[in-house]
């Protein structure tokens, strides 16, 4: 009952800051790998080169999907804002659900540009099935496909190294995030831009994808504070002697 209460809860307060957002945009404190990310996608359409999003292995029907959903809201915005370039987005992914809803979610960033006839489902690409195969097919779309630009951004492992290395070796930007400890050791330590923690899932707001996902971040600052409050509520209560 609790739990109910909880999802009830916060659905209500999303919806009811989304509609607040959509009159009055959110202040977002500085990031500066997603300011970064948005000056190179626009360079990225200026100079005629590509835009390389990588969205993991992700399984969109297991707890790795998060990472994967908040990949796809930062590729709808990016599709819609490169749709127009001579050289379009490519997007890999390691598993077969995730390759396919990118494909959709980037045919839907040329529909909200207006540029659907400039649409071609082979940008979304299934790399791999297995950690490594994963990397194997994906470290030749940074050699060889122009790109400019690497957004790492998903479920990965140890293979992140990997990709991190072919862009330090093409000499490309990389922006980097994991829901993974191991890959994100390596992509701190490794990459230009890494976002650390729940930054990953910032990624929408970060890069204009709409009201509902800056009301989430303020979401999630409240129930973060709802939680501090019953923790510290919690402890002064059984300091006082108060029994549950």
């Amino acid at each position: 009952m609790f739990a109910l209460i909880l999802v009830l809860f916060t659905a209500v307060l999303l919806l009811i800051i989304t509609y607040l957002r959509r009159k009055s945009p959110a202040i977002l404190r500085r990031i500066e790998a997603y300011e970064r990310l948005n000056r190179v996608v626009g360079l990225a359409v200026e100079n005629g080169t590509r835009l390389h999003i990588s969205l993991g292995r992700g399984n969109l029907f297991t707890s790795r999907g998060a990472s994967a959903l908040a990949g796809l809201a930062m590729l709808r915005r990016l599709a819609e804002r490169t749709s127009m370039s001579d050289r379009p987005p490519i997007v890999t992914s390691g598993d077969a659900s995730l390759s396919i809803l990118s494909q959709d979610t980037l045919q839907a960033g040329y529909r909200a540009a207006g540029a659907e006839d400039q649409y071609r489902v082979s940008t979304g690409r299934l790399a791999g099935l297995t950690p490594f195969s994963y990397a194997a097919g994906t470290i030749p779309v940074t050699r060889d496909e122009m790109v400019s630009a690497n957004v790492v951004i998903g479920d990965f492992g140890s293979e992140s190294a990997l990709l991190v290395e072919a862009a330090d070796r093409e000499d490309t930007h990389l922006v980097a995030a994991s829901d993974n400890l191991s890959a994100q050791s390596i992509l701190y330590a490794s990459a230009q831009d890494p976002l650390i923690g729940e930054e990953l899932f910032a990624a929408g707001a970060y890069v204009g994808a709409g009201a509902s996902h800056e009301a989430s971040l303020q979401v999630q600052d409240i129930l973060r504070w709802l939680i501090i409050v019953a923790i510290v509520g919690g402890a002064f209560l059984k300091f006082v002697g108060f029994n549950f």
